[in-house]
């Protein structure tokens, strides 16, 4: 009990300033004018996730000299996965949902500005095999002559 005096008081948690505190302008100058380290970071591509990242190796792409870029599906391959759709009479958004991905994926796709993802790929062709075998063969000639990879 000899710890203990009236005169003095204890305090066991004091809070800190919150998160919009130690961001302000004033936070930032008056830790600088004591001499404190400040460290700022400033977030990058935060709205931009993506579902499917590209696979390859795109910092040993960026660290190249040469004129070099990724594979992307052709034309033909686009329109092959056109033709199946509108066989199927389904619009770009009806596929997208069918397959689970966004339309501007299959837009993507049947524009020909799309990186080939094996996944994807699959999933069309998978939503698309129902169709009359013309589709199927198209597809198959596209597989067959390195277009497409399934």
């Amino acid at each position: 009990m000899a710890e203990s005096d009236w005169d003095t008081v204890t305090v066991l948690r004091k809070k800190g300033p919150t998160a919009a505190q130690a961001k302000s302008k004033q936070a930032i100058t008056a830790a600088q004018r004591r001499g404190e380290d400040v460290e700022t970071t400033k977030k990058w591509s935060a709205g931009q996730n993506k579902q499917h990242l590209v696979t390859k190796n795109t910092a040993k792409l960026d660290r190249e000299t040469e004129e070099l870029h990724h594979d992307r599906v052709t034309l033909e391959v686009g329109k092959v996965i056109q033709q199946g759709r509108q066989e199927r009479g389904l619009t770009q958004k009806d596929l997208a949902t069918k397959i689970n991905e966004k339309p501007q994926v299959i837009a993507d796709y049947e524009t020909g500005k799309a990186i080939p993802n094996n996944q994807v790929m699959g999933k069309i062709e998978r939503a698309i095999d129902s169709s009359p075998p013309a589709t199927l063969v198209r597809i198959k000639r596209c597989i067959d002559n390195g277009w497409m990879d399934v």
